[in-house]
């Protein structure tokens, strides 16, 4: 008898908690393999292809393309073992979850059946192929739960869904936040998300209905979970015309890191005009010897880690909760790109023990990723320090927001032909203009200014930089 196992949109990292469905990779009735991509999603930080840990026969799909999941919603549904074969399908429809539970796959004949597959060796954050430790859960009734690729609840019945015990069942810190900061209790709620899990839409939703009650939440009157539709306000009030564009997504990620930078780091900002003419000459000769080319970012990154290596309070980070500086012992350095779906910062890891040929290649490698929208949240994670090269849009200068929780970046505008007083005469010099934005909790002001005056000088004369190697 074949088992349906139902495949739950697992933990990307770094805290995500949803992602869009861009493509879905099998068809209803299709065979797949343990291990395949089955979908591939876009999140907050990269597009990612999502391996099926269960090897079968694909019976349901839920969500359309464009859609938007949360973390442990569930994707599709296998069914494995002797007797899988395609599902019975309704004219227009993708297929149906059966009647499970949106926390248990069950069999056709509608019995429990263990979720754990056999082979796999591909794991992602919150998921992978070992059998999960059994934990006791009690079941309670809910709003209708899920539905399939229809559109309708599964089989036209509500999904009863677990609610484990222990914490609330909040998996982001954003949701956490916000209910702290409005005083809502979110004991008090009942989440509409896969096992109670309680959403941001959830307290949302409940300060809504708080401002209808006069500023008092459901838990301060004494109620608890959602409350009904009638109670939530309905605003009068015109909506602003004009083009609407969601901040979700990539998008929607970079404003709420530049947000976060600016409400938490007190920055300054310095500059400094450096004539580049000899680090151009130096890497004209340098691709003029043969071998792999050197791209100017490449010698940049060079600088900046022996900047770093000399000035190492700015490659840290504030620990808040501890009130501590923390200096890192590694350079992994981000750099500003700008893609088709927005502004990602890819991280080169140990910038600081690449020479000029591996950094050159790490940059193509990421850039080529970024483009393609190929990057995964490794790539786009764990940055110590930040590069940007805003001088690619022809502009001069700029204060750069710290890439949060970093304490420090380095810009670099566009190299020009300007005026130059050079060795007491005037002349015709390329000219750059180079920015320090810092966070003032880990330096002050001499320590900034020392590491960007050595980052010009490294640029206007190449061999400072030979004789610290």
């Amino acid at each position: 008898m074949a088992q349906v196992l139902e495949f739950k949109l697992p933990d990307l990292g770094e805290g995500l908690t949803e992602a869009e469905i861009v493509r879905w990779l099998v068809e209803v009735g299709e065979v797949v393999a343990v291990d395949q991509p089955v979908v591939e999603v876009e999140t907050a930080k990269a597009m990612v292809e999502v391996p099926c840990p269960y090897g079968g026969v694909v019976t349901a799909r839920f969500g359309e393309e464009g859609a938007e999941l949360p973390v442990g919603a569930p994707l599709l549904t296998v069914a494995v073992g002797e007797g899988a074969a395609g599902p019975e399908r309704d004219s227009g429809a993708a297929g149906t979850a059966g009647e499970t539970g949106a926390g248990e796959p069950a069999t056709r004949d509608g019995g429990a059946a263990e979720t754990r597959s056999e082979g796999s060796g591909n794991v992602l954050v919150g998921y992978g192929t070992s059998e999960a430790p059994a934990r006791r859960r009690r079941v309670r009734p809910v709003r209708p739960g899920p539905t399939a690729a229809g559109g309708a609840p599964a089989n036209g019945r509500a999904v009863r869904t677990a609610e484990p015990e222990g914490p609330v069942p909040v998996i982001s810190p954003l949701v956490r936040r916000l209910a702290r900061q409005n005083d809502l209790d979110l004991r008090e709620l009942t989440g509409s998300g896969p096992d109670g899990l309680i959403l941001r839409a959830d307290v949302e939703y409940a300060l809504r209905a708080a401002t209808a009650r006069g500023g008092r939440t459901a838990a301060q009157d004494g109620g608890a979970g959602r409350v009904p539709d009638a109670v939530a306000p309905v605003s009068s009030a015109p909506r602003p015309g004009g083009i609407r564009t969601p901040l979700k997504g990539v998008r929607g990620a970079v404003a709420d890191k530049l947000s976060r930078s600016r409400r938490e780091i007190p920055d300054a900002t310095c500059w400094v005009d450096a004539d580049a003419t000899e680090l151009m000459r130096a890497r004209t000769a340098m691709n003029a010897a043969g071998g792999p080319k050197i791209s100017l970012v490449a010698l940049l990154a060079r600088i900046c880690a022996a900047a770093l290596a000399r000035f190492p309070e700015l490659n840290s980070t504030v620990d808040t909760e501890a009130r501590e500086v923390v200096q890192l012992d590694h350079v992994h350095l981000g750099f500003a790109a700008q893609t088709d779906r927005g502004l990602v910062v890819p991280v080169v890891r140990d910038a600081h023990a690449r020479d000029a040929e591996g950094l050159t290649a790490e940059f193509a490698r990421l850039t080529e990723a970024a483009r393609a929208g190929r990057l995964t949240p490794g790539d786009l994670t764990g940055g110590t320090f930040t590069l940007n090269n805003y001088g690619v849009f022809g502009v001069d200068g700029s204060t750069p927001i710290i890439n949060h929780p970093e304490a420090a970046m380095l810009g670099v505008g566009r190299i020009v032909p300007k005026p130059w007083v050079h060795e007491g005469e005037l002349a015709v010099r390329q000219v750059v203009q180079l920015s320090l934005t810092f966070d003032h909790r880990v330096c002050d002001g001499g320590t900034a200014g020392g590491f960007l005056r050595y980052v010009a000088d490294c640029v206007e004369q190449p061999a400072v930089l030979l004789r610290t190697l």
